[in-house]
């Protein structure tokens, strides 16, 4: 089963989908950001029913419970049930291809469509007469190879007949933290932006401390007015849950945005590839600055988990002005 989520969906309600996914089948392979794989062998027995059934089964959980409509396409195979989640139309829908139907459905489809298969190799394919899935299965495997690349030809003359071995992997959503800001009106001034990215630096700091989480990268979301976004993804240098070398980072992902006379309206900042705090390395530092620092944030965080976040803030970066 390929399932297929609405673009732009948001993280924690793709986690959801894969949750509901878990409940059908222990087999399930996020694709993010927004699509998955499931094993349905085990689940179709286990469940006592089919294959076409058990995805309306899918759909009306997901639409009932997360508002959420889904696109699944069934097949033997990765590469077929992918195809045809793609080609339903509208918001949701269930397409179920069975073992002995895939030729026949796969013939007649462009040649494009087939999973797998990119603008420029279809554009490659079509330049020699090759505009359907089914004239790319006849035409001898060695003659594709020739036209698109060894090892590329070789996995799109498979596919188009319907062969892949591939199996699904089980593989879970990479643990992620988010924090968000949303200006109450757009915002240009620069120290209003940087003030607001210190905070979420802060926010993000103490939730993955109090989750005995550190975070590998960070990405910083940007949303301008008129709809439009921005996001950009940097590693750290090792995994930290510090406020120092978050913020240090994510002045890096601001100063990378090149902003000038953007409107923005909202800030989003992800910690990614979340591992236990346990596995990252404690470096031994002589910067007695930097060790009075973690001293303090441990202070402030027991500070925080007693009286509440809004106890304690970051320094507002305001512009200094001098008394008159």
């Amino acid at each position: 089963m390929h399932v297929r989520c609405p673009d732009r969906l948001p993280e924690e309600t793709y986690r959801q989908v894969l949750e509901l996914l878990a409940g059908l089948s222990p087999v399930v392979q996020a694709l993010p950001p927004t699509a998955a794989l499931v094993e349905l062998k085990g689940a179709l027995r286990y469940h006592g029913t089919d294959a076409a059934h058990l995805g309306e089964i899918l759909r009306i959980r997901s639409i009932s419970r997360l508002g959420v409509d889904l696109r699944i396409g069934i097949a033997p195979t990765i590469t077929v049930a992918a195809t045809a989640s793609a080609q339903i139309t509208g918001p949701g829908g269930v397409l179920a291809i069975a073992p002995e139907e895939v030729t026949d459905w796969l013939d007649p489809l462009p040649v494009e469509y087939l999973h797998g298969i990119g603008p420029r190799q279809a554009a490659v394919l079509r330049d020699y007469g090759i505009h359907s899935i089914g004239l790319l299965a006849v035409v001898s495997p060695a003659t594709v190879q020739r036209l698109l690349g060894k090892k590329a030809g070789r996995v799109a003359a498979d596919r188009a007949r319907g062969i892949d071995p591939r199996p699904v992997v089980p593989r879970a959503l990479p643990a992620s933290a988010v924090v968000r800001h949303r200006f109450t009106h757009h915002t240009l001034d620069g120290a209003t932006v940087r003030a607001a990215l210190l905070d979420l630096v802060v926010q993000l700091g103490h939730q993955l401390r109090r989750r005995g989480q550190a975070a590998q990268a960070l990405t910083l979301t940007l949303r301008f007015a008129g709809g439009t976004s921005w996001d950009k993804t940097r590693r750290l240098p090792e995994p930290s849950a510090h406020d120092d070398d978050l913020r240090t980072l994510a002045y890096q992902l601001m100063d990378a945005a090149g902003l000038q006379r953007a409107r923005l309206t909202g800030i989003v900042l992800k910690a990614e590839d979340l591992i236990d705090a346990a596995q990252a390395a404690q470096q031994i530092s002589l910067d007695t600055a930097r060790e009075s620092r973690l001293v303090a944030e441990q202070t402030m965080d027991r500070i925080r988990d007693k009286f509440g976040r809004a106890c304690i803030g970051p320094a507002a970066v305001m512009p200094f002005r001098h008394a008159s």
